[in-house]
């Protein structure tokens, strides 16, 4: 039995899809990773063609778009010359590989555009105050933020585990933050 054929995996694949989405993915590759992480042996270009009804070339190019991100890897199958691919299941590892790929698209190139600005702002009499002051605030908030996801993707898996599981109750470790919320 195919995978798609069974009516829960294919409301999966169906879902992430219009997730993807939201999220600024194509509704295609999304589908693509759903049927690859749910599957479980390696899919050749074909079966993924078949089972999700997709163009060969999208196919081809989700592939490298999820290989960019690093959440699918090809894969060698003994006595086949085509190639396959799986995704990876760590859902800890596939969050940090998305999140480290989307801090490099997003938030990098908006951080440098801003360091830019606030710099030609700072020595630029003709700017209005506001816009010199929200773009160096912009800067400093997207730089704080970039910092920190870089502090936080270092930590141990074990670690940020915890952490998540903390949420709001967090606080209670930083001083002056008030009572626990949790």
């Amino acid at each position: 039995m195919r995978i798609v054929d069974h009516p829960d995996a294919k409301a999966f694949i169906l879902h992430w899809g219009e997730m993807g989405t939201q999220w600024g993915v194509n509704r295609s590759v999304a589908q693509l990773h759903a049927l690859l992480y749910l599957s479980d042996r390696p899919l050749h270009a074909e079966e993924i063609v078949e089972q999700l009804g997709l163009a060969r070339s999208n196919v081809s190019t989700g592939v490298r778009e999820l290989q960019g991100y690093g959440i699918v890897r090809r894969v060698h199958v003994e006595g086949d010359r085509r190639d396959h691919f799986v995704a990876d299941t760590d859902l800890w590892d596939m969050l940090m590989k998305i999140a480290a790929e989307r801090k490099r698209r997003e938030i990098d190139p908006t951080v440098r555009l801003l360091e830019e600005l606030a710099a030609k702002l700072k020595n630029d009499p003709t700017a209005p105050p506001q816009l010199r002051e929200r773009v160096t605030h912009m800067h400093e908030f997207i730089g704080t933020l970039g910092n920190w996801y870089e502090q936080v993707r270092k930590l141990p898996k074990p670690t940020l585990v915890t952490l998540m599981k903390l949420g709001a109750k967090v606080a209670r470790f930083i001083p002056g933050s008030g009572k626990d919320s949790g």
